[in-house]
């Protein structure tokens, strides 16, 4: 089989399904495990337990998946236009990517398309599609198949396309022809760590988790340290402040992509209103969308925080003291912070 033919088909069946780049990378990821043994090492990761639980099959690609040989990245566009909340302290910042649909559905649906057209041309072969499901070294794969390098930030970067993007993946025993990986851009700019709120890149490419505010309000089971609340903002899901003051995310084009559209008015939803929800109203509105995973009493945590740093409107205080006896002592705490923080 003439297999560099078969990569170029590939790629433009992956542009034909709504992939923006595509990519083939090797498996040897024997770099990219030091800096992760270096990160687990210093407790960075903080609850993630997966991330070391996980650590040697991240970076070998045919252990997690016996056979592999060969790795397709694929990347699909998220950004939709519209003004951002941030400046807003009444409105909740969501972070873009979880404004739409659950990518990880879109993602994995459009990579099995892939893989049955590859089969039907090529016959019968072996693979296994991800879409941040499994411990898979992404950023590092798409980097050695030329999609983009690592930002400063640990994010992956494109010169077409920023970083408003997900990544997917193949892993194949298709001996496919590797591409060159992609040379770095960042220079000796350091905006993205001079920005973050809670100064969670501690240098460049290395992030404590710990203190980042994705981290906090999505992957944190418990109580958010009390001296961070306060660098939070009206962040109540993820954050993109790394992101929006890249240099490259000019670039950026919004996506055509109908399922990443905004959902649920979560551009310019206020603190309060999302706070009104009840359980049943959470569960119906966030089905389908990856904010559904944290659950509606770790939602109510990550709004008390927004509200309690907030300007201390009626509205605003009249929505903490409605959750003053909520049967969660999470909710309890972080609304009793709230309210202290407006005497």
């Amino acid at each position: 089989m003439d297999y560099a033919a078969l990569a170029a088909r590939i790629k433009h069946w992956a542009k034909e399904l709504g992939f923006q780049a595509v990519g083939i990378a090797d498996t040897d990821l024997a770099a990219a495990q030091n800096r992760l043994g270096d990160w687990l090492g210093r407790g960075w990761h903080g609850e993630m337990d997966y991330m070391a639980r996980h650590g040697a099959l991240r970076s070998r690609p045919a252990d997690l998946v016996p056979g592999t040989l060969r790795v397709i990245s694929c990347r699909m566009d998220y950004l939709q236009a519209g003004e951002e909340p941030g400046d807003d302290p009444l409105l909740a910042c969501v972070s873009r990517y979880a404004r739409g649909r659950d990518y990880h559905k879109v993602l994995r649906g459009r990579l099995q398309k892939l893989c049955d057209r590859i089969t039907a041309d090529a016959g019968e072969f072996g693979y296994r599609v991800f879409a941040d499901s499994a411990p898979v070294m992404e950023v590092a794969l798409a980097a050695k198949a030329g999609i983009g390098w690592r930002g400063k930030h640990t994010l992956l970067l494109s010169r077409e396309a920023g970083s408003w993007f997900f990544l997917g993946e193949v892993y194949t025993n298709l001996p496919l022809p590797p591409d060159a990986p992609a040379s770095e851009h960042c220079g000796t700019c350091s905006q993205c760590i001079d920005v973050c709120p809670t100064q969670a890149i501690r240098a460049p490419y290395q992030l404590d988790a710990r203190r980042c505010i994705s981290y906090l309000t999505i992957e944190l089971q418990g109580s958010i340290p009390v001296d961070l609340r306060p660098l939070i903002g009206n962040r109540v899901y993820g954050c993109d402040d790394c992101q929006s003051v890249c240099p490259w995310n000019s670039f950026a084009r919004p996506s055509q992509e109908p399922d990443f559209a905004v959902r649920n008015g979560l551009d310019r939803a206020t603190l309060v209103e999302l706070f009104a929800w009840s359980a049943e109203e959470f569960d119906a509105r966030m089905a389908g969308s990856p904010i559904r995973r944290i659950g509606y009493e770790r939602w109510l945590r990550n709004l008390a925080v927004g509200l309690g740093n907030a300007p201390a409107t009626p509205q605003v205080v009249a929505a903490l003291r409605a959750r003053s006896d909520h049967p969660s002592a999470l909710v309890r705490e972080h609304v009793s912070w709230a309210l202290s923080r407006h005497g």
